[in-house]
């Protein structure tokens, strides 16, 4: 697994965008407020530190020339600057909307530092960023988020952590952003709260992917974690199109009008980069690498879409008819059949071999340096996971109401007769690729912990190689603000996460209802994961609470911690 390296790029890139600007210039994140037009609209943020630089980031709108810069400070009122770069830019022409994107070097490990931006006499709201540690530290605590989906609701659990996370790290694992249009997914509030997607149609050309990108980043809340702390980020599906693989995705169609795979994928990609305060490959689909959090942990960031992913089996492909004699030992066989040379194709890949790899290289050189924790940032349920059988524990009633007047639900009940997987878009899609994964950890003699997002809903599970060898433990963040999977058959006295817990042995968790974020702190003894939840996302005005505490303990590096539950 490679480091990941910064491509020097400062550019000006032309695009529309509307909002709200960031005002406020002080160190607290909760300070900040929406105001008017300004050449700042769209907050700051820095992203991808290492012991002594970091990427800082922001956009400008109206920039016709002039002087434009950027400083770091060891203060928050600027007396101690100690990196600063800038210049007379002359434009003919003004641009409406630019991005900025310098990495400020000659830092110093484990600091804080603040930053901002200048466009001639204007300054930028004022941003906290921080160096990763070297040698030893007593605590270092993450947030971890994915799945914001601006027409969905409020960014309420962003400003929970950039208010109340005291955060060193941000890790956002995936669909920061969506690409439907209006009329789709999860916009049936988008014109109640004044959150109707830009554009209105789905995004699939460069300059629609800026467009949603500059949406998403006049979020007030959204600003403020990106002003509290520097972030690591991933992307998983959305950012491109929905189940995107390396050849395709799900939700594009060449034939209508949406044009080569290849060029929308390149398109959405230079726009993230363009977006993000995120280091670049010279690859952009390699988005992956090594974070080192001083003798305390090793992070390695997964990619799991774009450079190596196998298109996800289709459930179409099921061997026998939903409605089959799960009894006959003849369609019992078809379906195992099925799992096993179908869903289990050894030549199928996630990640490939590659990273496979590198995440084993990097995790055997943690546990020689003695390092307690390995971490896992991935984007996609890693744990096996089946559906429960919903022809028995799904209420009659709710059968009923479910399938009254849809065959695909009717056949979906059916088939979980067969213990299916829950998602064959996740890792139960190519468990031979997780078995390579886990015996690689295996031979380096490392134990892990992976935190993983997608599935808007939180989960801890336990980490089990197919022979019952324990790997590590699994923290599943919800999602900020998208629907849960079984939003649309919500009903009085059905849980379906108690559901999940019953069918299957390596889930410990399952809460299918809140929104929020996962706070992992880590020491040199323990590792403690809070699900941190928010009570609303249809109103900016919501209480904080605590879904589950969870604690692992580090006794032996040769021996994988048990996770046990605080609360």
């Amino acid at each position: 697994m490679t480091k990941l390296s910064l491509t020097r790029r400062t550019a000006l890139i032309g695009a529309a965008g509307t909002g709200l600007v960031l005002t406020a210039c002080s160190e607290t994140p909760d300070s900040f407020v929406p105001g008017g037009e300004g050449a700042f609209r769209h907050g700051v943020a820095s992203g991808d530190p290492d012991t002594n630089s970091v990427v800082l980031w922001t956009a400008l709108t109206q920039d016709g020339g002039g002087f434009r810069g950027v400083e770091v400070a060891r203060d928050a009122d600027f007396t101690d600057i100690v990196f600063a770069e800038g210049g007379e830019i002359t434009y003919i022409q003004p641009q409406p909307l630019g991005t900025l994107k310098v990495l400020a070097t000659g830092l110093e490990p484990g600091q804080t530092y603040f930053y901002r931006f200048r466009l001639n006499d204007t300054y930028s709201p004022v941003g906290v960023t921080r160096t990763l540690p070297l040698g030893a530290i007593d605590q270092y605590r993450i947030g971890i988020y994915s799945c914001s989906n601006f027409p969905a609701g409020h960014f309420n659990a962003y400003r929970e952590g950039a208010v109340n996370g005291e955060l060193d790290l941000v890790i956002h694992l995936g669909d920061y952003l969506y690409e439907y249009p209006m009329g789709s997914y999860a916009t049936g509030n988008a014109e109640a709260l004044n959150r109707v997607p830009d554009p209105l149609h789905e995004i699939v050309s460069y300059s629609d992917y800026v467009t949603r990108h500059a949406q998403y980043k006049t979020d007030p809340d959204l600003q403020a974690l990106h002003a509290a702390a520097p972030w690591i980020m991933s992307w998983d599906d959305h950012e491109t199109a929905n189940n995107a693989y390396m050849d395709g995705a799900e939700n594009h169609n060449p034939d209508q009008g949406e044009g080569p795979w290849a060029e929308r994928r390149d398109a959405a990609l230079r726009a993230w980069y363009d977006w993000t305060p995120s280091r670049e490959p010279e690859d952009l689909r390699d988005r992956y690498g090594v974070y080192e959090i001083g003798n305390l942990a090793t992070i390695c960031l997964i990619e799991s879409r774009l450079s190596a992913r196998d298109q996800e089996v289709s459930l179409d492909s099921f061997p026998v008819a939903s409605d089959a004699d799960a009894e006959d030992p003849a369609v019992l066989e078809a379906v195992a059949a099925w799992k096993r040379d179908v869903v289990g194709d050894p030549d199928r890949e996630l990640i490939g071999g590659e990273q496979i790899a590198g995440i084993a290289g990097a995790c055997a050189d943690s546990v020689a340096a003695g390092k307690p924790w390995r971490i896992l940032a991935n984007q996609v349920i890693m744990s096996r996971v089946n559906f429960p059988d919903f022809s028995t524990e799904m209420p009659g009633w709710l059968r009923w109401y479910a399938t009254r007047n849809s065959e695909f639900a009717r056949n979906f009940i059916m088939r979980t007769r067969f213990e299916i997987p829950f998602n064959l878009d996740m890792w139960d899609g190519y468990p031979a690729e997780r078995e390579r994964l886990f015996g690689a950890l295996r031979e380096a003699g490392a134990d892990v912990i992976t935190i993983t997002g997608d599935v808007h809903s939180f989960w801890a599970n336990d980490l089990m190689a197919s022979d019952g060898y324990r790997i590590g433990t699994e923290f599943v963040g919800t999602s900020v603000t998208s629907p849960s999977p079984f939003s649309g058959f919500k009903a009085p006295g059905v849980d379906y996460g108690r559901m999940m817990i019953e069918a299957n042995a390596d889930v410990r968790h399952c809460n299918m209802v809140d929104h929020g974020y996962v706070r992992l702190t880590l020491t040199p003894e323990t590792a403690e994961a809070e699900y941190i939840t928010v009570s609303t996302i249809l109103q900016r005005e919501y209480e904080p609470g605590l879904d589950s505490h969870w604690r692992l303990t580090r006794r032996s590096l040769s021996v994988a911690p048990e996770v046990e539950r605080l609360a």
